[in-house]
């Protein structure tokens, strides 16, 4: 059932400044939802009049104009349906602090006691990245050109298009043995990765026998090249030296 498998999502802001202590709003939220690492489709999208000035600065970043908000719908309109969606999920987020401030600074401005911790789970990408890559740039452009995420159409910073260029970053910093689709449990008693699966009994099947091709085996060791790239060992490669 749907309900039952992990339902995360790639969120990012953009915002009127730097510090929401200072008065500075959300004028963008887009998130991009995925269910068992697959892209739904199912998104929340949406631009908000933050009664307040845009600093210059922020708009030679975003490109977005207090005269295009003009008569775009406030936080607390959205507020309610913003936290229906999140509700229960697990959040994938760039430099959380910096997105969960600023949604928390509005939250708190309805006075409703709502905060993302409340919401839903948080992964930090950001701090992912630099566990994993200490001492480089871990930047979102940074980690696109790390693993081979293209991101040339990102003239401009976007809420939506980030979290979907975001989501592709992650699903390659995660990806290891899982983007084959087994999910191991802890499971001391036995091989867990065996546990649920059904063995299909091949007596009187006449199975044919299909080679890679060279053009699918050099895409193959381009796979394992990004595999390892994210400091995962794939298991191919340790069979290989185990021969």
């Amino acid at each position: 059932m749907m309900d039952e498998l992990k339902r995360q999502l790639v969120l990012d802001t953009e915002t009127t400044g730097l510090e929401p202590s200072q008065g500075h709003r959300i004028i963008e939220i887009g998130v991009v939802e995925m269910i068992d690492r697959r892209l739904t489709g199912n998104n929340f999208h949406i631009y908000l009049q933050p009664d307040r000035e845009i600093d210059a600065g922020a708009i030679e970043v975003h490109g977005i104009t207090n005269e295009f908000l003009a008569d775009k719908p406030r936080f607390e309109d959205i507020a309610e349906e913003l936290a229906d969606y999140l509700r229960g999920a697990e959040v994938i987020i760039h430099n959380a602090p910096f997105d969960i401030g600023f949604i928390d600074a509005e939250f708190q401005r309805m006075e409703n006691g709502l905060t993302m911790e409340s919401l839903c789970e948080v992964i930090d990408t950001l701090v992912m990245a630099r566990e994993m890559h200490p001492g480089q740039r871990n930047s979102l452009d940074a980690l696109c050109g790390r693993y081979d995420v293209n991101n040339n159409h990102r003239t401009k910073h976007g809420a939506l298009l980030d979290s979907e260029i975001l989501a592709d970053v992650y699903l390659a910093m995660t990806g290891g043995q899982k983007s084959l689709g087994w999910e191991a449990d802890d499971d001391k008693e036995g091989d867990s990765i065996t546990k649920g699966i059904r063995r299909v009994n091949r007596e009187g099947l006449s199975l044919r026998v299909l080679k890679a091709t060279d053009l699918e085996l050099a895409a193959h060791e381009e796979r394992l090249d990004a595999m390892a790239s994210s400091g995962t060992s794939p298991v191919w490669r340790q069979d290989a030296l185990t021969d």
